[in-house]
């Protein structure tokens, strides 16, 4: 479908798909083997001014919406979910900042991170808490001008790479999850080091891996917000995120549609094209129209958190849950499509279909995307 877009939408749509189609699409395979992070792709995106889409101009950004960020994290996508994991990582560390940070930490991270010259993360989950967020250990205590960190965070996307990090840590373990405060950690501070590199199915581009703090020993200039308001900044930054994971799952879905119907066309069996035979033409209509579905919730639930709601929750986890799981029904297809082909490595869709799984893992499992959306539903039907 054609959506209406302003020159700006279209510029930004335009210049990702260029950068998907010359630089990503080509190197994609390689990437993927070697498990390579795409350092030379993400320069040439942080020229394009990608990274600083969602942050505002007076912070060195572009000043536009969730709904321009998602138009870019797509076509990134369609050249490759890992590359495009890396660059929405960036920006899940970054919304704590723009979110909760004062001027001063605003004017301090957020430039670096717009201009694409410093990547950032998101520092939630550790080995006993995923799901169970509020199951951190991770600790935070004040010692005079200073925090001491100590704990380590697990399965960090840009984890090494990334130069900013937004951590949640206790810092009133009797408290619980209400005692939880967001920090920002910065690579090279005294105490924080890196753990191994995690070996992936999929999303092999993207760097995963272990956050140590070991006596970390940051300023307490570097608390964001105020204490005890950890899980509330970091349920509010996976809102403006999930979105994200939904444009990237259209993406992904669309190349492997894209890859399916090209196939279908050129195969021949019983001496015709296969996608003359309705059990593979009613496949390809199938995922179209899914694909079609999940773009437009992702659009339109992208519009609605740019007129700045007071709770989208419920939203950005429809997304998340519905575009996620079309992202492996079609990239399975797509895979059975092409047959033995599909599950070869020559050919794209073997990737895809790796890449698509953990779309329905990050960012909240679709388990707890589904607990979401009825806790929500719960309180609208009193």
């Amino acid at each position: 479908m054609l959506y209406p877009l302003i020159d700006e939408q279209e510029m930004i749509k335009e210049v990702a798909r260029k950068i998907a189609e010359e630089r990503i699409v080509p190197k994609r395979a390689e990437l993927d083997e070697k498990e390579e992070f795409p350092w030379d792709i993400l320069k040439e995106m942080a020229q394009a001014d990608l990274f600083g889409i969602f942050i505002p101009e007076e912070y060195g950004g572009l000043g536009f919406g969730a709904f321009e960020n998602c138009l870019a994290v797509e076509q990134i996508a369609w050249g490759c979910a890992g590359v495009a994991t890396t660059y929405a990582a960036s920006g899940l560390g970054a919304y704590p900042i723009l979110l909760f940070g004062n001027e001063e930490q605003k004017k301090k991270y957020l430039p670096p991170i717009a201009r694409g010259e410093k990547l950032a993360a998101f520092g939630l989950t550790e080995p006993d808490a995923g799901s169970d967020a509020g199951a951190i250990k991770t600790t935070a205590v004040k010692d005079g001008d200073y925090y001491i960190l100590n704990g380590t965070k697990q399965w960090i996307t840009n984890a090494g790479e990334a130069e900013i990090y937004t951590i949640i840590a206790l810092t009133d373990k009797k408290k619980g999850p209400r005692g939880a405060s967001a920090f920002i950690v910065e690579k090279g501070d005294p105490g924080f080091s890196f753990g191994k590199r995690e070996k992936k199915m999929g999303i092999r581009a993207s760097a995963t891996g272990e956050l140590i703090f070991e006596d970390c020993r940051i300023p307490k200039d570097r608390l964001l917000g105020r204490e005890g308001m950890g899980f509330i900044i970091a349920l509010k930054t996976l809102d403006y995120a999930r979105p994200g994971v939904g444009a990237l799952a259209v993406g992904l879905a669309q190349a492997a549609l894209d890859e399916a119907i090209k196939y279908a066309k050129q195969r021949k069996q019983f001496g015709q094209a296969i996608i003359n035979f309705q059990a593979v033409a009613h496949m390809l209509a199938d995922m179209a129209t899914q694909i079609e579905a999940a773009r437009a919730l992702t659009y339109t639930v992208c519009k609605y958190i740019d007129t700045k709601p007071k709770d989208f929750s419920k939203y950005a986890a429809m997304v998340k849950l519905f575009a996620s799981d079309m992202a492996m029904k079609v990239t399975t297809d797509a895979v059975q499509i092409l047959g033995g082909c599909g599950y070869m490595k020559d050919f794209p869709v073997e990737k895809m279909m790796r890449d698509a799984k953990i779309l329905q893992i990050y960012e909240g499992t679709n388990q707890i995307q589904r607990n979401v959306i009825a806790r929500e539903l719960s309180k609208e039907y009193k």
